[in-house]
């Protein structure tokens, strides 16, 4: 598999070419100039379909990121990835998260992991419980989170998640709740995370008396007094753990057919990803227009804008996929690069977002490209997403040269219009699951591992040596 730069590529610098002729052609002139472009730049995926119209990019542009993709390796590495070969090199494992939603194909400890998960949740009713509170973070918390508040409307069970130790947070997430009926879950792959296990603490100091754990330590988890242990695999990142028994919490509050519906989802992203030709494979779209905005258009950061309050917490659950993963300075030979990676990720619901930092995204100095999340659950909602893709494409237009300077809009700023078929756990899953293969190519592209995060365990180290008293702030600990 290709580990060289991509700025070694001959189709990087032939990009750097087209990204110089793209400065001075506008949007608003593309789309006039072509009646069929929003018929021709679109892709149709398990009930997603990606509209880049509005991407400042033509059939050139495309043909040197297909080529790019295949100068760098790109289906050698899928091909690694969905295989379960390593594709993690500083950590020396694999990265196979789709073997969780890979139905009568998965693992035999997947599947019955996935039973397990099933009949546990089958008994909570019968147990009492009312309440089920979520004790992770990061992975652990922000992916179960997200689709307990997407799809668990009437759920048979109230669902809290708590992520911070601040005690305030534990405290709001257990208002009104009874230890009897209450059903705690602690998530955590090592069973060392420090923000959980104070929250676990400080749980079991409330009155708890069922807990649940979902770890790979299991000893240590029997050894806290967790009733029942579900497993969670070696190879399974935190951020892509969704999918393994660390979403319990949402597995009970979604039933089980609703969760194997999410699990279905993904597993024909999946499919698509493996076996769709680039010009038609959604995920791979979105990373390589991604890497065109980044590299070749100086973009640096990107927004994410659902347009449904179901997707409120989309952007915070992208946040970490995208930036945890691709937040990489050195290369898989661990060379500094040379060129950028990660975008900075953010985002809000829609229609609120459109009151607040909108205006940055139109009249601003910065260009922000934009993803707009469509699940058409409303008409209002929809045509506000496509009016504000309308407005950063075209501007005020030169039909309003009269305007007052400060009343001018430039345009020209790219977005791309992500439509879904409602909200359901199937969308969903494929959603999430693109994200993933999209950032994953994108992670090839850069030359870089996009499964480790070493820059977050430097900061847990620097947290417990202050705990311990073993440095202060002026001193500067050896890494």
């Amino acid at each position: 598999m290709n580990t060289t730069p991509p700025t070694e590529c001959r189709a990087w610098a032939q990009l750097a070419a087209q990204a110089a002729r793209w400065r001075t052609v506008h949007l608003a002139e593309r789309l006039a100039a072509e009646p069929s472009r929003a018929e021709r730049l679109v892709a149709d995926a398990c009930g997603l379909s990606l509209d880049y119209s509005r991407q400042r990019l033509d059939a050139e542009v495309l043909d040197l990121l297909f080529a790019l993709a295949a100068e760098r390796g790109l289906e050698a590495w899928r091909a690694a990835l969905l295989e379960g070969r390593c594709v993690n090199f500083t950590e020396k494992r694999a990265a196979w998260h789709t073997a969780l939603r890979a139905g009568a194909e998965a693992p035999e400890e997947v599947q019955a992991t996935l039973e397990r998960m099933a009949a546990l949740a089958a008994g909570l009713a019968e147990a009492g419980i009312r309440r089920i509170v979520n004790l992770g973070i990061g992975g652990s918390d922000l992916g179960p989170r997200l689709v307990a508040s997407a799809l668990a409307d009437g759920a048979a069970f109230e669902t809290r998640f708590v992520a911070s130790p601040d005690p305030r947070a534990l405290a709001r997430a257990l208002e009104g709740a009874d230890p009897r009926t209450t059903l705690f879950v602690v998530v955590s792959k090592t069973f060392t995370t420090v923000e959980t296990l104070a929250n676990a603490e400080a749980a079991k100091r409330w009155g708890a008396r069922h807990i649940y754990a979902v770890t790979n330590n299991t000893a240590a988890a029997r050894a806290f007094g967790a009733a029942e242990v579900l497993a969670m695999p070696e190879w399974v990142g935190g951020r892509y753990s969704l999918w393994s028994a660390a979403g319990f919490t949402a597995f009970a509050a979604l039933g089980a057919r609703r969760f194997h519906e999410l699990l279905e989802g993904a597993r024909a992203m999946d499919r698509h990803f493996a076996s769709a030709p680039p010009a038609r494979n959604l995920p791979v779209l979105m990373a390589l227009i991604g890497v065109w905005n980044v590299n070749f258009l100086g973009c640096r950061t990107h927004a994410v804008l659902p347009y449904a309050h179901a997707l409120k917490l989309l952007p915070a659950h992208l946040q970490q996929l995208e930036m945890e993963s691709n937040g990489k300075r050195v290369d898989h030979r661990g060379v500094p690069v040379d060129y950028d990676t990660a975008p900075v990720l953010w985002g809000a619901e829609g229609p609120p977002s459109q009151h607040s930092f909108h205006q940055l995204l139109h009249q601003g100095t910065q260009v922000v490209p934009v993803d707009f999340i469509d699940p058409a659950v409303d008409p209002l909602l929809s045509a506000n997403a496509r009016a504000q893709a309308d407005a950063l494409a075209f501007g005020t237009g030169a039909e309003d040269a009269a305007l007052a300077p400060f009343r001018r809009c430039p345009g020209n700023r790219p977005s791309s219009l992500l439509r879904m078929r409602g909200v359901t756990p199937r969308t969903l899953g494929a959603l999430l699951a693109a994200w993933e293969h999209k950032v994953f190519t994108q992670g090839v592209i850069w030359n870089i591992d996009s499964f480790d995060q070493w820059g977050v365990e430097l900061g847990k180290r620097l947290a417990a040596r202050l705990l311990e008293g073993e440095c202060t702030w002026t001193r500067r600990p050896s890494i």
